[in-house]
């Protein structure tokens, strides 16, 4: 599978792991699963913790999450009446549908029939309407604050790692929405600033190896 590939969901499970990956191979979707190891210290011992990531196509995302809707639909009777969600108001509610990104796709389609049930239905145009602002709200590429920015290229001009990773974050790390598109995190002023700090950093760093060699063979 040589096509770029982007984390779809990230499981601490490898039975949920292993059913989403059924779920996507029923619906013909290629994915794949990614194992890591994390190692979670409890004071007394370290625990080893599965980190999954299960990988897709971007194309494949909104296939990917309406197959996990329909199969949460399917789970939603079964679920016990002490779950929390009963307990939020319709305000609440609304509000996890509105950001599904933030609560889950599971709690995305119970809090649709919990207010369903209260005779507060949310039109599917409504809620399709509320996804596809929360797209548009989480595109929009973040400022930060001066602090990192000085902090950046202080660490730059004197070499260090630390202005290195600041630089490249600034400059070109990427984000993924949920509809698989990936952008560029941050506005385009802190991405100047970005590549500023690393051609400082650069620098700064060649001058400092320079200077070490000749100072060796001055010996």
């Amino acid at each position: 599978m040589t096509e770029t590939l982007l984390t779809f969901q990230n499981f601490n499970d490898i039975e949920l792991a292993n059913e989403f990956a059924e779920l996507l191979k029923q619906q013909g979707i290629p994915y794949l699963v990614e194992e890591n190891k994390k190692f979670l210290d409890s004071g007394f011992s370290n625990d080893v913790v599965p980190d999954i990531s299960i990988k897709l196509k971007p194309e494949d995302f909104l296939k990917a999450n309406k197959a996990l809707e329909d199969y949460y639909k399917t789970q939603l009777d079964e679920i016990d009446k002490d779950y929390y969600l009963f307990e939020f108001t319709d305000e609440e509610l609304i509000e996890i549908i509105a950001k599904p990104d933030e609560w889950g796709r599971f709690d995305y389609q119970l809090a649709q029939k919990i207010l369903r049930d209260r005779g507060k239905e949310v039109k599917q145009e409504i809620a399709g309407l509320l996804k596809t602002n929360r797209i548009k709200e989480l595109a929009k590429p973040e400022s930060v604050h001066r602090y990192w920015i000085y902090l950046g290229y202080v660490s730059a001009a004197i070499g260090g790692l630390i202005g290195i990773f600041i630089g490249w974050t600034f400059a070109y790390y990427k984000k993924t929405l949920p509809d698989g598109q990936r952008i560029y995190a941050y506005k385009e002023d802190v991405r100047n600033h970005g590549t500023r700090m690393l051609l400082l950093a650069c620098i700064s760093l060649v001058a400092f190896i320079i200077i070490r060699w000749r100072l060796f063979m001055s010996r």
